[in-house]
């Protein structure tokens, strides 16, 4: 039997199953990795009023058992995190890392929800910047997240995106993917990476319908899973980005108000 590669996520749960923890562990799985994960925070939306998010925070202290259980069979192949919720869950996250000397790490730094455009909790975000930004091996923000990150504000051009990338990296993380996706003006999804070398950027025709819930937690598991299989990190965000296209592509409409990625997109071609 070939080895088994081990995955993890440390976030929060989307009972919509488009994004968060059900989006990671889907994700791994099309990757033919084990998934492992440690909740965080569970995220719901109400279809009455407007599909307003409630976020609700995990105890720091099962977080953290959680995480014991999953490192008692040592260092996964790659972890990820997203939505962390609080300053402390944050710390949690660090120490572990740390203490099991985890390599290939994928920050996610989850400051809002889709639709959202409040920052969830201004002090955990400094807390990402500050705790776990210097311990990424990739850091994958989306334009809102690394506005705030390189202390820039609103990015609306792909100019900004490579100044922001460029203080990210010196800020620690030694690969930075910046997720523009759809968000960026004109008619192509552009993502753009950078490991204090030079820039690449990645680039689709944008998908109408765009079934996007989920596109950027997804599309940071599936680096998550590349790396854990082996590629580098220039090559990991080049198949998240073939693997996140085909997952918006065969999307749906879930309600009026959102429409999930299908996560088994790029296997079946759908």
């Amino acid at each position: 039997m070939s080895k088994i590669v081990k995955t993890l996520t440390i976030a929060g749960s989307d009972s919509s199953g488009g994004a968060g923890i059900q989006a990671d562990l889907k994700t791994f799985q099309e990757y033919g990795t084990y998934g492992f994960s440690a909740l965080t925070t569970i995220v719901t939306m109400d279809p009455d009023n407007g599909w307003h998010h409630h976020v609700y925070p995990v105890n720091p202290e099962l977080v953290a058992e959680q995480l014991k259980t999953v490192f008692a069979g040592g260092p996964v192949d790659a972890l990820k995190t997203g939505m962390l919720g609080s300053p402390e869950i944050v710390q949690v996250a660090e120490q572990a890392i740390k203490s099991n000397r985890q390599g290939n790490v994928v920050i996610d730094p989850v400051m809002v929800c889709k639709g959202e455009d409040e920052v969830l909790n201004p002090e955990s975000a400094e807390a990402i910047r500050e705790l776990l930004l210097p311990l990424a091996t990739v850091i994958t923000p989306n334009l809102f997240e690394a506005g705030v990150l390189s202390g820039i504000g609103k990015i609306t051009t792909l100019d900004e995106m490579k100044e922001a990338a460029a203080i990210i990296q010196r800020q620690g993380a030694k690969t930075v993917v910046i997720k523009g996706g759809k968000a960026l003006g004109g008619d192509k999804a552009v993502d753009l990476f950078y490991d204090g070398a030079g820039y690449t950027v990645f680039e689709t025709d944008k998908i109408e319908p765009a079934h996007n819930h989920g596109a950027g937690c997804t599309f940071a598991a599936a680096i998550t899973a590349g790396l854990a299989t082996g590629l580098e990190a220039r090559e990991a965000a080049r198949k998240a980005k073939d693997f996140v296209t085909a997952a918006i592509r065969a999307g749906y409409a879930f309600n009026e108000y959102v429409g999930p990625v299908f996560h088994g997109g790029y296997r079946l071609n759908r």
